[in-house]
């Protein structure tokens, strides 16, 4: 019998797996989880094998037949790397045309940490379809430096900004400089964009001219990996284009595939000479960050917007650039008439159900975005270790103000993570007594539970990491998280979402 994934309940309830007497639960599960089926057992339920490759932990184990489906949903994990983004959507095929993307990795090891957990040890390899860097920080791409250098496992192509910090001292200089500032406009652009691959290949190939800089060494990284294939800058010029629409290459329109992945940004203009060019958007800082990549899911009725590190000066130069207005005239003074129109025409491109809230939840955005976007769940990831105060209280509230409905909802990496409320005092007085014994005389005995207890108050004081689960087919959407009991029977939480008789999203339940 072909195998089959978990289904999702009716009104929010949930599904378990059952012990073989059909009455005890063994473990909760979510829509979309893989099923290793073994066969049907009478009274409507199928028998399904727990761990089959694992000789210890293997079992059989029951769900209610109606209780799975055949096909999946098409699943997106935002994974808790901490202060950063992470991002990996998973297409929703069953066989070898199924699509793997990264989108950034953070800065320290959860990614590699969750891709090896998720896709397993690669012991034979593996190849993702793409890794995405939105743009040249160091939290969204340094954790990408150990996966590259990993040649087990590979990327058709890795795909960037164009945006990409070369081995000099300086600013602008490490993306190549600044040109003139142009009389009339006053504007200036960044022109010398990596656009295809030998660029990134003669940037980044040489180690001895990469130093210790971090992002030459990240790309080095993937140029030495013979399971890379390619590099490309991905923009709204950069990619298959459809029309006047630019869509991720292999995530365009397609009869054989239901679920589409637009590119709204960076937005690449000409200068005065007729170059192509990313605009100065204010500091250097602003400026990589404004150019991030810009991203657009849709898979029927749902569309997921991926914001990257955009800012208010970026911000107000794509709502002007896909309303139409240009520069002419500045923004539009808010409640102003022209600007309600700037945002009504902006949200037929920006409009979307879910948004991966911009810049880990920093309250340097606009109104007008938020508006423009009209979510009705946000998603926030951000980390503890950082100075930014991430996410902002005040944001928080324009969030929930500014979101559809009369409660959307907000979810954040960090603030779903769960950690011990104290230090484990018991260890801490067993080692106590165990460094006095040393008094006594030395032994392996007594240094080993010396050792064990060290290796307990090291473990991180995170129960459960924050990464947020979101899984659509296009006609029902849910938005997950791992509860803090630990409790395998209590282990999900998560909002449904649904379009209504006359098309309105709502919370199912």
């Amino acid at each position: 019998m072909q195998n089959r994934y978990v289904g999702l309940g009716e009104k929010g309830r949930p599904i378990f797996l059952f012990e073989p007497d059909g009455k005890t639960r063994f473990r909760q599960v979510l829509w979309g989880d893989f099923l290793t089926v073994d066969g049907r057992v009478d009274g409507g339920w199928l028998k399904v094998l727990w761990a089959p490759n694992d000789p210890v932990k293997r079992k059989e184990l029951l769900i209610r037949e109606s209780e799975t489906t055949p096909t999946r949903p098409l699943e997106i994990v935002f994974v808790d790397v901490g202060q950063g983004d992470g991002a990996v959507v998973i297409t929703p095929e069953r066989d070898l045309s199924e699509r793997i993307v990264v989108i950034d990795a953070g800065e320290g090891p959860n990614m590699g940490s969750f891709l090896d957990g998720r896709f397993g040890s690669y012991q034979t390899g593996f190849d993702f379809h793409a890794a995405i860097i939105t743009h040249p920080d160091s939290d969204h791409y340094h954790g990408f430096r150990p996966i590259f250098g990993d040649h087990r496992i590979g990327f058709q192509t890795v795909y960037h900004s164009g945006l990409v910090e070369r081995p000099v001292t300086g600013t602008f200089e490490k993306l190549g400089g600044l040109g003139p500032k142009d009389p009339t406009t006053k504007l200036q652009f960044l022109t010398d964009l990596a656009e295809d691959d030998a660029h990134i290949r003669a940037a980044f190939g040489d180690a001895a001219r990469n130093g210790n800089a971090q992002f030459p060494r990240t790309m080095q990284a993937a140029i030495e990996n013979p399971r890379i294939r390619r590099f490309s800058m991905l923009s709204a010029e950069h990619g298959t284009t459809v029309g006047a629409t630019t869509y991720l290459p292999d995530f365009e329109p397609s009869t054989d595939r239901a679920y589409t992945i637009e590119v709204l940004g960076p937005v690449v203009e000409r200068d005065a000479a007729g170059a192509k060019g990313l605009r100065r958007l204010g500091s250097y800082g602003e400026t990589k960050n404004g150019h991030s990549v810009l991203l657009k899911l849709t898979i029927g009725q749902f569309r997921i917007i991926f914001g990257g590190d955009l800012n208010e000066r970026a911000e107000r130069f794509l709502l002007s650039h896909y309303a139409g207005i240009g520069d002419a005239g500045g923004f539009p003074t808010r409640d102003s008439q022209a600007y309600r129109d700037m945002v009504t025409d902006a949200s037929r491109t920006f409009r979307a159900d879910v948004l991966k809230v911009c810049h880990h939840g920093s309250e340097k955005v606009t109104d007008a975005f938020i508006e423009a976007v009209n979510p009705a769940a946000f998603i926030i990831s951000s980390g503890d270790a950082e100075g930014h105060v991430h996410p902002r209280p005040d944001l928080l509230g324009r969030l929930g103000k500014l979101g559809r409905g009369v409660a959307p909802v907000l979810l954040s990496t960090e603030l779903q993570r769960s950690t011990r409320e104290v230090e484990d005092q018991a260890t801490v007085t067993r080692l106590k007594r165990e460094v006095e014994r040393l008094a006594a005389g030395p032994t392996l005995e007594r240094r080993d539970a010396i050792m064990q207890s060290i290796e307990e108050l090291a473990r991180t004081n995170v129960d459960v990491w924050g990464s947020i689960y979101v899984k659509t087919d296009g006609q029902r959407l849910i938005t997950a998280f791992k509860i803090e009991s630990g409790s395998p029977l209590e282990k999900w939480f998560y909002f449904e979402y649904a379009f209504d008789a006359v098309g309105q999203l709502a919370l199912v339940g």
